[in-house]
C-alpha cells in the first residue's frame, strides 16, 4: 500500500508541475507582468500549501518539531536541493532589478526568523510581525512592477512588451487560471500522498520528530516546488524557476510561520535554534550569492549547491 501511495503521488506531482508552470507562464503574459512576479506570487505560494497544511496539523498535534522544522528544512532545501538540481538541469539567468529587491526581502525575513529561534518562542505577536512583512512585501513587489511597466510604455511610446511568451500557444486568461489552480491542486494531493508514506516509514524505523521534520516532511512538502522548478528550467522558464524557491522561502517564513504562531503558538526546539536555523541562513547567504555572482545560476554553482545540501543531511544522518 506505501508503494502504491508513493508512485500515485509521484505521478499527481509530475502532471501538476507540468500543469502549473504551463497556467503560470500564460498568466505572466495575459497580465502583463513578469514571469518572475507569477513565480513569487502563485506558484511560490501555492506550491508552499502543503507546509501550510503540515505546520498546522504539527502544532495542534504538539509537535514543534514538525512544525517548526517543516518550513526551516524546506527553505534549506530549496535553496540547497531544489535550485542546485534546477541550475543543473538548466542553467539560467537572474533578473538584477527585481532580485535586489527580493533577494533584500529574503535575507531580511531570514534574519526575522534566526531572531525568533533565538528567542524560544513562536509568539503571537512574532507572527503577527511576519504576516505584516508579507503583506508590505506583497504590495512593494507588486508596485515595483506596475513602476517599471508604465516606465517602459514611457520610453518607447508604446504599450510595455510582454514577458517572453511560453513555449505552448497563448492561453485565455480562465484557461490560464484553471491550469495554474489545477496544477497546484495535484501537486499539493501528490505531495501528500507521498509525505504521508514517507512518515510512517520513518515512524517504523523510530527516527526523532525534528529530524523527520527537517528531512522526510521537509523534502516532501517541498516537492511541488521541486517538480515545478525542474519542469521550468526544462521549459527554459528559469524566472519561474527562480521566482518558485525565492517566493516559496518567503511564504515559508512569513507567512507559514506567521499563520502558525496566530493560531498556536510554540516554542522552538533547541536543536532548531542551535544547528538548523544557522543553516538555514547559510544557505540563504548561498542562494544570494550564486544569484549576484554574474547574475546567472550556473551549472557549476547548481552542483556545489546540491553537494552542501547531500552534506547537511548526512550531519543530520550521523546524529540519529
Amino acid at each position: 500500500m506505501l508503494w502504491i501511495e508513493l508512485f500515485s503521488g509521484l505521478a499527481l506531482l509530475v502532471a501538476g508541475g507540468e500543469a502549473l508552470v504551463r497556467g503560470a507562464s500564460s498568466l505572466a503574459a495575459r497580465l502583463g507582468v513578469s514571469p518572475l512576479l507569477i513565480g513569487l506570487t502563485v506558484v511560490g505560494f501555492g506550491t508552499s500549501t502543503p507546509e501550510l497544511v503540515t505546520s498546522l496539523q504539527a502544532a495542534f498535534a504538539g509537535s514543534p518539531g514538525i512544525a517548526v522544522g517543516n518550513v526551516i528544512g524546506s527553505n534549506i532545501a530549496n535553496a540547497l536541493l531544489i535550485l542546485g538540481i534546477a541550475a543543473i538541469l538548466m542553467p539560467f539567468a537572474v533578473e538584477r532589478r527585481a532580485f535586489l529587491r527580493d533577494g533584500t526581502a529574503l535575507l531580511a525575513a531570514t534574519l526575522a526568523a534566526v531572531a525568533i529561534g533565538l528567542w524560544g518562542e513562536l509568539s503571537r505577536p512574532a507572527g503577527a510581525v511576519l504576516l505584516a512583512g508579507l503583506v508590505l512585501y506583497l504590495a512593494m513587489a507588486y508596485r515595483s512592477e506596475r513602476i517599471v511597466d508604465t516606465g517602459t510604455m514611457a520610453d518607447e511610446g508604446a504599450t510595455p512588451a510582454l514577458p517572453a511568451a511560453p513555449q505552448t500557444p497563448a492561453t485565455r486568461l480562465p484557461l490560464a487560471l484553471m491550469w495554474a489552480v489545477g496544477g497546484i491542486a495535484l501537486t499539493v494531493l501528490g505531495a501528500r500522498l507521498l509525505v504521508n508514506a514517507s512518515i510512517d516509514l520513518a515512524g517504523l524505523w523510530g527516527v526523532p520528530d525534528a529530524v523527520i521534520g527537517l528531512t522526510i516532511v521537509a523534502v516532501g512538502t517541498s516537492l511541488p516546488e521541486l517538480v515545478t522548478s525542474v519542469v521550468a528550467a526544462l521549459r527554459r522558464q528559469g524566472a519561474i524557476a527562480f521566482g518558485n524557491v525565492v517566493g516559496s522561502n518567503l511564504y515559508n517564513i512569513l507567512g507559514i510561520l506567521g499563520i502558525t504562531a496566530l493560531v498556536k503558538p510554540i516554542p522552538v526546539p533547541p536543536q532548531i535554534a542551535v544547528l538548523d536555523i544557522w543553516v538555514m541562513l547559510g544557505a540563504t547567504v548561498a542562494l544570494v550569492a550564486v544569484a549576484v555572482t554574474g547574475w546567472r545560476v550556473s551549472r557549476g554553482e547548481g552542483m556545489a549547491l546540491l553537494a552542501a545540501y547531500a552534506a547537511y543531511v548526512a550531519w543530520l544522518a550521523m546524529g540519529v
